[in-house]
């Protein structure tokens, strides 16, 4: 009876984590840092290793990092920050181009005593890594982006014709006034349009992701990482003519992106590996963590491999 009262315990627990909200290992150090470039950036840090900087993209915020965080920190130090805008970072009126932000990476690096790192990105996430990478090269020993395209890198035109990608235009004040009060709503289109699992971000996870962007100010700045793909696009003509040399990995999932996301980064980068994780769409931590989680791990802790510029796969 006993035995059989601690088993239910234990699938009742267990149950009650798999669909509790994302969160970072509760060990992790946090405090807010300045950045010159004008923001104060929430970050939380753990672990001890080789340093990993972790960029999470939008409709979600740094604790989108949990899985992967929690298996890194065994014998990495984990440096995950809150863009500026998003989560508890500040949510100044401007400065949401990602070269701008790449500055408030860097900041928090610095601040934290830290100077090289690998890089691991998603989503809006990659856009702000790859200006990171493309500014401090010197500075990024390998870089992870997973999942979305690069403003003004090809097929960047073609890709803004696909009208999935609505929500790159649906900014300024009247947008803010329509989703003001709806904002779980406004995120489920996206997170369903781009899911290969509809029960995948959770509701958990949903409700907490949507409540971080519902704080005062949260959907402005939310918006304005939309606002400037513009002047991002120009940025990156401008970094795309210096290749990244470091290697880099480009993740899609089968049902989102695919091997896109190696396409686009043969533009900017000269070693590029390409992977495809088989039936998940662009939420990787959410639909695939464990084998996205084994992926990355692999390519920061595997030996340097030298991929071909015309490679297909591999």
């Amino acid at each position: 009876m006993i035995r059989r009262f601690i088993a239910l315990l234990f699938l009742t627990l267990a149950a009650a984590l798999i669909h509790a909200q994302p969160s970072l290992p509760p060990n992790f150090q946090a405090k807010t840092i300045h950045s010159p470039a004008g923001a104060d950036i929430f970050v939380r840090w753990g672990g001890t290793g080789p340093v990993v900087l972790l960029v999470h993209g939008y409709a979600e915020n740094s604790d989108s990092w949990a899985p992967l965080a929690v298996d890194l920190m065994k014998d990495h130090t984990v440096v995950v920050p809150d863009l500026r805008g998003i989560g508890r970072s500040s949510k100044p009126a401007d400065g949401y181009d990602k070269k701008t932000q790449a500055k408030d990476m860097r900041a928090v690096v610095s601040a934290l005593g830290y100077d090289k790192t690998s890089v691991v990105a998603h989503d809006i996430g990659n856009m702000v890594a790859y200006a990171y990478a493309a500014t401090y090269p010197d500075k990024v020993e390998r870089l992870v982006v997973m999942d979305a395209p690069i403003p003004g890198i090809d097929p960047w035109n073609e890709i803004l014709l696909n009208p999935g990608v609505w929500h790159f235009n649906f900014h300024g004040p009247d947008a803010e006034r329509l989703v003001a009060g709806r904002e779980r709503i406004y995120f489920d289109r996206i997170w369903n349009d781009f899911t290969a699992d509809p029960a995948q971000p959770d509701e958990a996870t949903r409700n907490f992701f949507a409540a971080t962007y519902a704080q005062p100010g949260g959907m402005r700045a939310g918006f304005a990482q939309f606002t400037a793909f513009s002047q991002d696009a120009k940025d990156n003509k401008v970094f795309e003519q210096t290749k990244l040399t470091m290697p880099v990995m480009a993740v899609g999932g089968e049902k989102s992106f695919g091997p896109l996301q190696a396409v686009i980064m043969r533009h900017v980068a000269t070693n590029v590996q390409e992977e495809v994780v088989a039936g998940s769409g662009h939420w990787l931590m959410e639909e695939k963590p464990a084998y996205t989680v084994a992926l990355i791990r692999k390519f920061l802790d595997g030996p340097v491999v030298v991929h071909s510029a015309n490679a297909t796969g591999d």
